[in-house]
């Protein structure tokens, strides 16, 4: 049997899943193994092998059926996977800066790999599952998480870009101010810029934007006693989610500012589908369902060709990297006649 391997490598843990040419995944849920980024190149690959082992014997099947390896990291990275020679986040250990992840993982499995960042290959698993695997469809996907990921898939490829910043969507500067309840507010992203999209929608802009602004207009609130915005930003989604108005308002402002972002995009790619997907929505359908009409109302007028286009929360988002990374490897094997 052949099969293709996906790898979803980030600081911390290292999650597998395996694919065959059916686009039947082995795999059911999360099969994780310790990454150990922080001890260098070295030890981190020899972990990435040793999980791999475990990982096809988990999906009842052998390592020399392995005949490509997809796989995804956080950046910065370029489009083949050489981590930026500033380093990274996640990959902090020095002999990270610079390093071909990709190219050296192939040398010691001696199979193929593919790359994608980690935002597009979570892109390209919610477009399967709308879609299918052959699709010609283009989707919008938002990735909500610490900061805020995505990926844009156009006619069911993956947009990677010149250096590999396709798909950062996190970045794109967004209108905010039309966006009713925040004037004063000055929403500050890490990069340096002002008003981007991640500026006002991620765990981040909670903690450092959201919170401070609304914290005063509701002093008696349960967040302002603990006197630690860290530890209370990671308390607002559930809070929101049992009906909690200040809560409630900062998830209204982050879903108008995802919608203001996505009628950019209509009216850049019309695409077939918009994605959200990560951390906020990982909640009962209820809300979900409330988060996706409230990020409907804060897109400005459609045209009428354009008003029905529909907004999909991105599933399993556990497993979306490793198998939006595994889709991408199983593709490039078929046309280079390994699968």
């Amino acid at each position: 049997m052949r099969v293709v391997a996906g790898v979803d490598l980030g600081g911390n843990a290292i999650n597998y899943t395996v694919v065959n040419g059916e686009e039947q995944f082995l795999i059911e849920g999360l099969c994780e193994h310790p990454a150990l980024s922080r001890e260098g190149p070295e030890v981190c690959l020899r972990q990435i092998e040793n999980g791999l082992k475990i990982a096809v014997e988990k999906a009842g099947v052998l390592l020399s059926d392995v005949v490509a390896v997809g796989l995804d990291t956080p950046g910065p990275a370029s489009a083949e996977g050489v981590l930026s020679a500033r380093g990274s986040t996640n990959f902090v250990h020095p002999d990270w800066a610079g390093f071909d992840i990709p190219g050296n993982l192939a040398k010691r499995l001696g199979k193929p790999v593919n790359y994608l960042n980690d935002g597009n290959a979570g892109a390209l698993w919610g477009h399967f599952n709308i879609f299918g695997a052959n699709s010609r469809d283009t989707s919008i996907s938002a990735v909500i998480g610490t900061g805020l990921g995505g990926g844009v898939i156009v006619d069911g490829n993956v947009v990677k870009g010149r250096m590999g910043f396709g798909g950062e969507l996190g970045h794109v500067l967004i209108p905010y101010q039309a966006i009713g309840g925040i004037g004063g507010l000055k929403p500050d992203c890490n990069c340096g810029r002002t008003g981007d999209l991640e500026s006002l929608c991620s765990l981040t802009a909670i903690e450092k934007t959201l919170l401070p602004f609304f914290l005063p207009r509701y002093p008696a609130h349960e967040l302002a006693k603990l006197g630690d915005l860290h530890k209370a930003a990671k308390l607002v989604r559930g809070l929101a989610e049992s009906g909690d108005p200040m809560c409630q308002e900062i998830f209204r402002v982050q879903a108008h500012a995802l919608g203001l972002f996505f009628d950019e995009m209509v009216n850049t790619f019309d695409p077939d589908a918009l994605i959200v997907g990560g951390g906020a929505l990982e909640t009962g359908d209820e809300f979900q369902q409330w988060f996706l009409r409230e990020t409907r109302a804060g897109m400005p007028a459609q045209r009428r060709e354009q008003a029905d286009i529909p907004i999909y929360v991105m599933p399993n988002g556990d497993t979306a990297g490793a198998r939006g990374a595994a889709l991408e490897a199983l593709k490039l094997a078929r046309l280079n006649g390994l699968a």
